[in-house]
């Protein structure tokens, strides 16, 4: 039995798709959110923001010219532009700038050029980044200014969402989830915490607006948020110390990490039935390390978890290869 290869004729249809049209297309996505970030923290939201996006670049430049020594630089795909972006997302906007600084290093230097540069990352440079900055310095990671707080280093700080369900599962006090802002407060991003935060509303529209584009697909971001819904609207019947859906959904980065950063197209399977395994995993592990892990935010670690298996995923799901005639007909 041998398997015959079949290719069709010319014409063949081109997408015009490229690394640069899709990177800057997500950066346009992000926009919106990132003008409410502006407007919630103020002067904060920018020097955090632009000290991230030029860190990102800057060594991603200074790293390919002097380490890799390539004479082709990759500064312009937008790819460090994204990664500055969505470092900066996942940062308060009381942060250092010499702390942004080395969260742009480790996020561009570990997570994306040590292994080659864009398209050879096993995992998403920014949550790299993040991650390691969290575990280096997590009191400055973990002081969250409140919304409304326009200064830079002298911000008023305040619990957040996810800490204040994080008390309640702790202390068993149901009465604690009295402080969550409302449904819509924490929807239109009124509330602490990172600057990705803000808006759970404007975040989906930048994930509504890249399906449409046809810049991502929506079965990652469909498959984390059904997921963390269902089970977040199963755990209060079991016990009242858990929060309602709709602030789990919209509290932390959980709208950010489904929408941005688990659908990189480097780290996340390619197959739609591997995205869909891939989504549903990110969403039941963000929501096992939120209520019984030690951080009250659990998305950066189920994300990076997740892209340790994507090769396997990619494996499993393997669709077949174009062209090949498989079952009675391969027998002819």
């Amino acid at each position: 039995m041998s398997n015959r290869l079949v290719v069709s004729l010319s014409p063949h249809v081109h997408s015009g798709d490229s690394v640069r049209k899709n990177m800057y297309g997500v950066c346009l996505a992000l926009a919106p959110a990132m003008i409410a970030s502006l407007y919630f923290f103020g002067l904060g939201a920018a020097v955090v923001m632009l000290s991230s996006i030029i860190a990102c670049v800057f060594f991603e430049w200074s790293i390919t010219k002097f380490i890799l020594k390539r004479e082709r630089s990759t500064v312009m795909d937008g790819s460090a532009i994204l990664t500055g972006i969505l470092l900066g997302f996942n940062m308060p906007s009381n942060l250092p700038i010499w702390i942004i600084v080395i969260g742009a290093l480790v996020a561009i230097g570990v997570g994306k050029m040590t292994f080659g540069g864009l398209g050879q990352n096993p995992f998403n440079p920014a949550l790299v980044g993040r991650v390691f900055l969290l575990i280096s310095f997590p009191a400055q990671m973990t002081t969250w200014p409140v919304s409304g707080s326009v200064e830079y280093l002298d911000a008023q700080t305040g619990a957040t969402p996810l800490s204040i369900m994080k008390w309640a599962i702790q202390s068993g006090d149901a009465s604690a989830l009295k402080d969550l802002p409302s449904s819509m407060d924490m929807f239109l991003g009124m509330h602490g915490g990172a600057l990705g935060e803000v808006s759970a509303l404007l975040l989906l529209l930048g994930c509504v607006f890249m399906i449409v584009r046809k810049i991502i697909t929506w079965h990652i971001p469909v498959s984390i948020l059904g997921t963390v819904a269902i089970l977040s609207a199963i755990l209060p019947v079991a016990n009242p110390v858990y929060a309602n859906p709709v602030a789990v959904l919209c509290g932390g980065g959980l709208m950010l990490g489904a929408c941005f950063m688990a659908t990189d197209y480097v780290t996340s399977p390619m197959a739609p039935k591997g995205q869909i395994i891939y989504g549903v995993a990110i969403g039941a592990l963000t929501v096992i390390i939120r209520n019984w892990g030690s951080y009250p935010e659990g998305m950066s670690f189920a994300i990076l978890i997740m892209n340790a298996f994507t090769p396997l995923i990619n494996t499993y799901c393997k669709p077949r290869r174009f062209g090949e005639v498989a079952g009675k007909e391969a027998k002819k």
